[in-house]
């Protein structure tokens, strides 16, 4: 009687939570849709759906705009929110701090500031100069992370202390970004403050597919790893007496998500608190099964990123605000009562 009434509870949760990818998926193609919708041009919505079903052979003003410009833009803040949201999402399962996520432990500010060296340098990489970019963000972003594992296993310091070491570093590098803006001519100044912000006016096919690619290889590593990660969040000696490698398993995870906020961090700049709020949200829907976990989380972090360039649309006509000025609007309340969840 008691195993019916278990299969039926757990039966009732699996419905729930694949309830809630469906609608995680219809919400994504919902806000894909409006976000593309909005623009200081007169296309109606009727016409936008036009020039996508016709392709790409559609001629005109409206065609371009569509296809060059507002296609990747989207495409940009899906690829960038799943990285953001999948890079938080694991290093709050490997620290088992839910305040700790790419911006918060400083990984973000590191990536930045080696993006912001590749554009001061010039730098190219196979003469492309955005490679370049991106791989000085990749680099910096692996040394800070390696610098929070290393801290975290010699000094064996608690999850509290690696978030507040990642403050200091984020502050540190934030510094350093801001010495090179200082020494930099004007224009190289401009490009690394409208860097800072997290722009989507740079967006392009080149970033839409370079980041959607990205995460998608992100998701199937940590697919890979997803009873492990489950496991993990029992706890490290749980973790161990089930046979996993505690150690390969948490650098694994940091450099997986180190090149997940590279890949993000490369093209549009630092947005902060997607990592950390779109975990939070699907935890509350779906719990820690990270089966369920990581696709809702990467999906919350889509739905961030569009909602918040729709409405960067709406509050500027004519323009479009930096990104990263909505989601740090939303973010940073969100952050002061996680913190005030903690202290209790």
């Amino acid at each position: 009687m008691h195993q019916q009434e278990a299969k039926k509870i757990y039966g009732s949760i699996m419905r729930k939570r694949q309830a809630v990818m469906l609608l995680s998926i219809l919400a994504v193609l919902l806000m894909i849709v409006a976000d593309m919708s909005l623009g200081s041009s007169s296309l109606t919505f009727g016409g936008l759906i036009k020039i996508l079903l016709a392709g790409r052979d559609v001629e005109g003003p409206y065609g371009l705009i569509v296809w060059d410009v507002r296609l990747p833009m989207t495409l940009t803040c899906v690829g960038v929110g799943g990285c953001l949201a999948l890079s938080g999402l694991q290093v709050q399962t490997i620290t088992n701090n839910p305040l700790s996520s790419p911006y918060t432990l400083g990984i973000s500010s590191g990536a930045s500031f080696g993006a912001a060296i590749g554009i001061v340098t010039g730098a190219s990489l196979f003469g492309l100069q955005w490679l370049g970019t991106a791989a000085h963000a990749f680099v910096f972003a692996i040394l800070v992370t390696m610098m929070i594992f290393f801290l975290g296993r010699q000094k064996r310091m608690s999850t509290q202390s690696l978030v507040l070491v990642g403050i200091v570093m984020n502050f540190f590098f934030t510094a350093l970004q801001q010495y090179l803006q200082y020494r930099a001519n004007a224009e190289v100044a401009q490009i690394i403050a409208n860097w800072s912000f997290g722009n989507l006016s740079r967006a392009s096919w080149t970033s839409a597919v370079f980041s959607i690619v990205v995460m998608g290889a992100g998701m199937l590593l940590f697919s890979r790893l997803s009873w492990k990660l489950t496991a993990f969040n029992a706890g490290e000696e749980r973790a161990k007496s089930l046979g996993i490698w505690v150690e390969r398993l948490k650098m694994l995870v940091f450099l997986a998500s180190a090149g997940l906020i590279a890949a993000a961090v490369s093209f549009i700049g630092t947005v902060g608190f997607v990592g950390l709020v779109a975990p939070h949200c699907a935890r509350l829907l779906v719990g820690e099964d990270q089966r369920y976990l990581m696709p809702v989380s990467t999906m919350f972090g889509m739905l961030v990123m569009l909602a918040a360039s729709s409405i960067s649309k709406l509050l500027t006509e004519g323009s479009m605000l930096p990104v990263g000025i909505v989601t740090s609007i939303v973010g940073v309340p969100f952050l002061f009562v996680l913190l005030m969840q903690e202290v209790r």
